[in-house]
């Protein structure tokens, strides 16, 4: 039987061209898909904690500009990806790059806040990464980040085409990605990954929740978000 994370790594590329195939018109400027320039770095998130199957499954909406842009990995901030999970590697370039957004790769000196707010959460929790990733997992809904000029723009503001075609895709990523590891829980990171969880898993035995996004765009993130997201898990009884 093919491993687990060679399984994961399968989809990923699946995924990968499925949406490199997909246009986007205006107000969006530019796309940038990290599963192309930085899947060095997905890959070895892949290979590094995607090995077993697992209990919960954290989804976000899509890449940062800060996060998974730069390095390739969930809600990836740069510091939590290089000192927490002890993950390096080669980040290359979009094709098309809007200056005031250069992809810097793991020099990216900008902190992506909801990343950091997310990584850090299980790491004061958890403590060592592998203590974490025994149980859970986290994964990104769409891989694709957009921008409107220099400002980024979320997949759940696309027009109902795009964004039909483009869900086509990710829908049967997550499908995918849920029959590989085998989960109890699915868990939204926001409104929005929390409804692309339900449709996703409707008729199967996955239990969907949801916590509020760290986003600091949210004024109710910027309240002590670590606590009420764990209060939310506790709620769940996903973590007592």
């Amino acid at each position: 039987m093919t491993p687990i994370h060679q399984q994961l790594i399968a989809a990923a590329k699946n995924l990968a061209r499925a949406v490199e195939k997909l246009r986007f018109g205006p107000p969006v400027t530019h796309v940038y898909n990290p599963l192309v320039y930085a899947w060095e770095g997905h890959q070895r998130y892949l290979e590094r904690f995607g090995r077993t199957s697992k209990e919960v499954i954290f989804l976000g909406m899509n890449p940062g500009p800060f996060g998974m842009a730069q390095t390739g990995v969930p809600f990836g901030e740069v510091a939590a990806v290089r000192d927490w999970m002890k993950i390096q590697a080669t980040i290359g370039r979009p094709s098309r790059e809007h200056p005031s957004r250069p992809i810097q790769g793991f020099a990216c000196p900008r902190s992506e806040i909801s990343g950091q707010r997310l990584w850090k959460l299980f790491a004061d929790r958890f403590g060592a990464p592998e203590d974490f990733f025994a149980r859970h997992f986290v994964v990104n809904y769409c891989p694709l980040a957009f921008l409107e000029g220099a400002r980024n723009r979320t997949p759940d503001k696309l027009p109902a085409t795009e964004a039909a075609l483009l869900a086509a895709a990710c829908d049967a990523h997550l499908r995918a990605v849920l029959k590989i590891l085998q989960p109890k829980w699915l868990v939204g990171v926001g409104k929005f990954a929390a409804d692309r969880a339900r449709l996703v898993a409707e008729g199967s035995s996955v239990q969907i929740g949801q916590i509020l996004h760290p986003s600091p765009a949210s004024p109710l993130a910027n309240r002590d978000w670590a606590g009420q997201a764990s209060a939310q898990l506790r709620a769940l009884r996903i973590w007592p």
